[in-house]
């Protein structure tokens, strides 16, 4: 990848660079590359596959709660006649 890369990406972005920043982002993409072509040589058939797994869901239990008007008026911070006051989302 070299500098003329840089700037038909930046191009295409529509997107203007000085030439600090075509630099820094060409090293930027550079060292990118670089890990992507280490990752595509590593030697997935070494790691050794998990033993040993087991189920960790838990079996769903239906529990009773209440939910009355009062309790939950009693517990909300601010409520007057009925309804309970929230701040206003524009």
């Amino acid at each position: 990848m070299n500098i003329k890369d840089v700037e038909n990406l930046a191009e295409l972005a529509r997107i203007e660079l000085s030439l600090e920043e075509k630099t820094a982002l060409l090293k930027d993409i550079g060292g990118i590359l670089e890990y992507v072509d280490q990752i595509k040589e590593a030697k997935i058939g070494e790691v050794e596959p998990a033993r040993n797994l087991r189920n960790i869901w838990r079996e769903d239990k239906i529990e009773e709660r209440d939910f009355s008007k009062e309790l939950i008026k009693e517990q909300f911070p601010d409520a007057q006649d009925d309804f309970l006051k929230v701040k206003k989302i524009l």
